[in-house]
């Protein structure tokens, strides 16, 4: 294993792919600009590193742990990691995928009167239900998650078989408000049925989603390129008018993949020869490379219906405080229960593998949930609640 690196843009980008870290927190611990890191993504073994810069990869490479050398070595004989592909003109599609969304709704302590059968806790181990929550999309399913804390969460899985990623960019945008709208009716109906009219409710308003990519026609560079355009579509479209989301066409899809595109934000959880996984801001994408040793996606669908709960529950605080309000609400779902979750959401776990582990962190980071929640638990316990 060779100890002496020869830097250019190529090793520079395999390092912090080793790593596993995303652009912007590889770029702080080298104490580099972002744009620098991205530069050497797309250049390659064409940008020759500077030698102060390269005393820099040297000595952070001198503190990475041996696994994350073992890849990183074991990459730089393979030319294809980084760019492979670029300069050619990659497939846009098609490709098979199962779409997984989340729509939170709070309402409080009506959501006891509404009936579910009762279901395994997740990872947070929040008591709840389920019900099931019939979806105009017949080749959809749908189910009514029902939290104890007074949290509604619709969970919608769609198949899809599209020829490029701006289609399902377009279907992800254009069907969001659509299922808004459907859910927001749907909990008023099921409410209406069970309690007859009550006070104004807070209409659900964001919809996150999880995404498994089963089949695509994409490998090395482009398949994680393909990966990260999954989880921020909004590069594929033009949201000016959001009800007419269009794509914006082939040659950005195709500029897109030719460059190698890394969104700054994003985390990676993958697994070498596992499974491709990332985490951002509007939710994750997994793809298994070994479906028998990959995490079940029940395992992602679980983490993400226990984030959305305790988001959409500090919310609502955070909601009703910002408006002159205390909070409503039963004190065993108060600022120690927030606490508690948190604790079990943020611990590992003797049995949890290292997958597990890497996916539950890196949907905790994008989220931005365990400071939110600890927001929530301050105002509580100023309000004594």
């Amino acid at each position: 294993m060779a100890a002496v690196v020869q830097w250019t843009g190529r090793e520079a980008a395999l390092l912090g792919k080793a790593t596993r870290l995303p652009i912007r927190v590889y770029a702080e611990k080298l104490g580099v600009d972002p744009k620098t890191v991205t530069r050497w993504r797309k250049q390659g073994s064409t940008l020759k590193v500077q030698p102060e810069t390269a005393e820099i990869l040297d000595r952070f490479k001198a503190t990475c742990d041996p696994e994350v050398l073992e890849v990183f070595y074991a990459s730089l004989g393979n030319s294809a990691v980084v760019e492979g592909e670029v300069g050619s003109s990659p497939a846009l599609g098609p490709a098979s995928v199962v779409s997984h969304k989340f729509i939170p709704v709070y309402i409080g302590d009506a959501v006891s009167l509404i009936s579910g059968d009762p279901c395994q806790d997740g990872p947070a181990k929040l008591g709840h239900r389920a019900a099931s929550a019939l979806h105009p999309d017949s080749e959809s399913t749908s189910q009514l998650h029902l939290y104890d804390c007074g949290v509604a969460i619709f969970h919608l899985v769609q198949r899809r078989k599209v020829e490029t990623l701006g289609d399902l960019a377009v279907w992800r945008y254009r069907s969001y408000l659509t299922d808004l709208g459907w859910a927001d009716g749907r909990i008023r109906e099921l409410l209406a049925a069970v309690a007859g009219q009550r006070g104004e409710l807070k209409p659900p308003t964001y919809v996150l989603s999880a995404y498994l990519l089963e089949d695509s026609p994409w490998q090395g560079t482009n398949l994680d390129t393909a990966m990260q355009l999954l989880t921020t579509p909004s590069v594929l479209v033009d949201r000016q008018r959001p009800e007419e989301t269009v794509r914006l066409g082939d040659d950005v899809e195709r500029a897109l993949f030719s460059d190698g595109f890394e969104h700054s934000d994003v985390v990676d959880f993958s697994s070498q020869a596992i499974a491709l996984g990332l985490a951002g801001w509007s939710g994750v994408a997994y793809h298994p490379l070994s479906p028998e040793r990959a995490l079940p996606m029940e395992n992602i669908v679980a983490l993400e219906l226990d984030v959305q709960a305790l988001w959409c529950l500090s919310s609502y605080v955070l909601d009703e405080i910002e408006e002159g309000r205390d909070p409503v609400m039963p004190k065993e779902f108060g600022w120690r229960f927030l606490r508690g979750a948190l604790t079990r959401l943020t611990a590992a776990r003797p049995q949890e593998t290292a997958q597990h582990q890497l996916m539950r962190e890196a949907v905790l980071t994008t989220s931005r949930l365990p400071d939110r929640l600890r927001t929530a638990q301050e105002v509580l316990r100023d309000a004594d609640m």
